[in-house]
């Protein structure tokens, strides 16, 4: 109750005094936060992880079950040697599974705007000795340059709220690292809400038929940053790519309908190229 009356009173301050509030709370949760590395079985792998907040303890200490992405990416382009991008990484622990699949001679670059969590990334990259898994800071938008970002843990564009405060950080474009890293064979993109502007910077890689996996997060910040489900499908040639859905609680993911009602909440979509370019 005490809780919920918290969330109230902040929820009612102005955006410039809550956000300050919100701030400090966040700031002092990770100060005073017993900083450790534990070790679990993600994806049926062992892994060490450095929590050095508590959300990440929240989210990594735990065993976790194999991820259906990887289980169904597994069967296209996620094999030994291949080239991923992890966008939206948060602190990394994705994309050391990703680099579990495509071993040594494969790349996945875990690209993350938090500066906080991209260190617990490169933390998490060393403490495995993983060289194949790149981390770099930085957002990914339609344009590379620079963007208001917030600052809260799992961050996200600024929507203009200023809810969580504002920092600038670097951007880049899904095109953009293809020209400096090479075309890559998966795309994973969990950008909270920004998943329309990232697309919009895909034009060489969609045609190239990258498989893509795409958290979209209806009424999570979609809708805020000028997105939706139609512009997110619209992106991908129905000529082309087929297009499965699953909801969180779902095991595997299934063909997308039409008019489906999974589209009408935060769901995970699997994009995956039937025809690639010549």
């Amino acid at each position: 109750m005490l809780g919920k009356l918290k969330r109230v009173f902040l929820d009612a301050l102005p955006f410039s005094w809550g956000a300050r509030l919100r701030l400090w709370k966040m700031h002092r949760s990770i100060r005073n936060y017993p900083q450790r590395v534990v070790e679990h079985s993600y994806g049926g792998g062992r892994l060490k992880v450095f929590l050095s907040d508590p959300l990440a303890q929240g989210w990594y200490d735990q065993d976790w079950p194999e991820l259906p992405e990887i289980a169904a990416l597994r069967q296209t382009r996620l094999k030994p040697g291949a080239k991923v991008f992890d966008l939206g990484a948060h602190q990394g622990i994705v994309a050391l599974m990703l680099s579990r699949e495509t071993g040594p001679t494969g790349l996945v670059l875990a690209l993350e705007a938090n500066p906080h969590n991209a260190a617990a990334a490169r933390r998490n990259a060393e403490l495995n000795q993983v060289p194949q898994m790149r981390v770099k800071h930085a957002a990914i938008s339609n344009r590379s340059g620079t963007l208001v970002f917030n600052q809260g843990l799992n961050g996200n564009m600024d929507d203009g709220s200023g809810a969580w405060g504002r920092m600038e950080v670097p951007c880049t474009t899904i095109d953009d690292l293809a020209e400096e890293l090479g075309l890559p064979d998966v795309v994973f993109l969990d950008v909270e809400g920004a998943e329309c502007l990232a697309l919009e910077g895909a034009q060489r890689v969609l045609a190239a038929g990258a498989d893509f996996f795409v958290e979209v997060h209806v009424e999570w910040g979609l809708e805020k940053l000028g997105g939706s489900v139609e512009r997110v499908f619209g992106f991908f040639d129905p000529a082309r790519y087929q297009l499965r859905v699953r909801i969180e609680t779902d095991e595997n993911f299934r063909a997308l309908a039409p008019n489906d009602p999974i589209t009408r909440a935060r769901f995970f979509l699997l994009a995956t190229c039937t025809m690639p370019a010549d």
